[in-house]
């Protein structure tokens, strides 16, 4: 497993002593969760203590992962047939989290933190570590304790193996002012109550508290795993939001991926593999029918993109690049990676959604972040409450009477042969999909390419790839000043009417 040097572990909270003692009863509901998460935001926010820091922090990251947990340790949760493992806290995961299996009587029992539950070596740090601890987070096994398919560990993280059993990028329960200049805040799930779910096909029921110093919420997720139709996994979110403070801004439903270089940038890095990310691309089906691809970059400084919408259909980061050929990685086989496209459930109202891009010079820092943000402000006091289902799958939805972005690729500007220009860069945009289907150079497919902070140049070309059914649409574009290029494209029939999706990026010449 790569590690993934998550910001959120070292800023996380705990909980408060007045919800560790509601929690320590026996009957519980959802309700009582949501009272308690109320309640909580109403007090004072209590830092945690970590006890024995010196100690924790020297099980590394390497030692984390030689503690093992028993198999004959694994729990099943009120009969579910959902194995259930804890992960053992360390130098990454300190803050340990309280865990609690439920039955369909709403009767909660806490599962206290024990080093029987696990191996680990006799020259291991873990083995003097006092009592006080809770475990960091748990995992969901498939039948026989063969390799888990979705895991909550370190703050609000969570994430599954998609449909092909690799892990990679990874949701949250909520952002909070993420990619501004004042530091972001990472709140926590500080107690989880496992149990039977809710409906026939899920795996689990999941109930989660989280508490920060901004925000608290009592969450819902339910969880189930190879879904015939999203042809993945998918997590069912009820998130139930109380204001402990304002918040400049609430990111809701987010997704944290890495981004490194691929086909369009590949001169950023000087790894000897052609491409290297998680997602290639965030998706966003708007509230009007709009469907937008926007190739993801590996920005020079931080990166902030909204798209304004009222009631998204649904937007996600996608690893649309399936070819193992493009990544030729063998080990962590990036061409494997689940996307995660997030369904809204319900009225979302105004807002945008915003895509977070932080530069990166390798594979191991999670540096693309996007969420919906409301538009009504968060203010100490309000309550929010969001659904949504998270579907991890190969690839986003796709359109019916729409074609595709499938490859994004930038080089030098101007006319092989001829001299290079100076500071003008080429754009080449392939799209694939039936709507393209025996379309030729005849068939009247027009280009519609726009920009701001910069300036596209004739000669515009869109045409059909031979040997193929997919186009091609290539064009030069130049900079005005030091901002990135804003393009907008996408292919209209001879009625005027949209057969592509709209392909958006900001751009730099930057080429040499």
């Amino acid at each position: 497993m790569r590690l993934k040097l998550f910001v959120a572990i070292v800023f996380s909270t705990s909980m408060s002593s007045h919800a560790s003692e509601v929690l320590d009863r026996k009957e519980f509901t959802f309700e009582d969760l949501k009272g308690l998460a109320k309640a909580s935001a109403a007090s004072p926010y209590s830092p945690p203590v970590v006890p024995a820091t010196d100690l924790i922090d020297k099980i590394t990251y390497d030692q984390h992962w030689k503690i093992r947990f028993k198999d004959e340790k694994t729990l099943y949760p009120n009969g579910t047939k959902a194995p259930v493992q804890f992960f053992y806290p360390g130098r990454y995961f300190q803050e340990p989290v309280k865990i609690y299996v439920r039955d369909n009587n709403n009767q909660a029992q806490h599962i206290p933190f024990s080093n029987d539950f696990f191996d680990m070596p006799s020259d291991s740090p873990a083995q003097n570590l006092p009592a006080g601890f809770g475990f960091a987070g748990f995992r969901i096994m498939r039948p026989d304790n063969k390799p888990d398919w979705i895991s909550f560990l370190g703050a609000s993280y969570f994430r599954t193996d998609g449909p092909e059993g690799q892990y990679g990028l990874s949701a949250r329960g909520i952002a909070i002012n993420t990619g501004m200049s004042q530091p972001e805040e990472f709140p926590r799930f500080s107690a989880f109550w496992l149990g039977p779910a809710d409906k026939q096909g899920e795996s689990l029921s999941v109930w989660a508290l989280l508490e920060g110093p901004s925000i608290t919420g009592a969450y819902r997720f339910e969880l189930s795993k190879d879904n015939k139709e999203a042809k993945g996994h998918i997590t069912s979110v009820t998130a139930n939001l109380y204001m402990r403070a304002d918040v400049e801004r609430l990111g809701i439903a987010p997704l944290t991926s890495m981004y490194w270089y691929s086909e369009k940038d590949k001169t950023i890095a000087k790894d000897w593999r052609p491409e290297i990310h998680d997602s290639d691309g965030i998706a966003i089906h708007t509230g009007s029918g709009q469907q937008i691809w926007r190739p993801l970059n590996n920005p020079q400084s931080v990166s902030t993109n909204s798209f304004i919408d009222e009631n998204p259909k649904g937007f996600g980061l996608i690893q649309r690049d399936r070819d193992f050929s493009h990544y030729q990685d063998d080990g962590v086989f990036y061409n494997k990676r689940s996307s995660a496209w997030i369904k809204p459930i319900g009225d979302w109202g105004k807002g945008a959604v915003q895509l977070i891009e932080i530069p990166t010079k390798d594979e191991t820092f999670d540096n693309i972040v996007a969420y919906w943000v409301p538009d009504k402000p968060a203010r100490k006091g309000d309550e929010f409450t969001f659904s949504y289902d998270i579907e991890w799958r190969p690839l986003d939805p796709r359109s019916t009477t729409l074609a595709t972005v499938v490859n994004t690729r930038q080089g030098l500007g101007g006319i092989p042969g001829q001299p290079i220009p100076a500071d003008i860069n080429k754009m080449v945009i392939d799209f694939d999909g039936a709507a393209l289907k025996g379309l030729d150079r005849d068939s009247g497919i027009k280009p519609i390419v726009e920009a701001s902070n910069g300036e596209i140049l004739e000669p515009i070309r869109a045409y059909p790839i031979v040997g193929t059914d997919q186009w091609r649409l290539t064009f030069d574009y130049k900079q005005v000043n030091a901002n990135p290029v804003t393009i907008s494209a996408h292919l209209i029939n001879k009625q005027g009417k949209a057969i592509t999706e709209t392909w958006v990026s900001n751009a730099t010449v930057d080429i040499k």
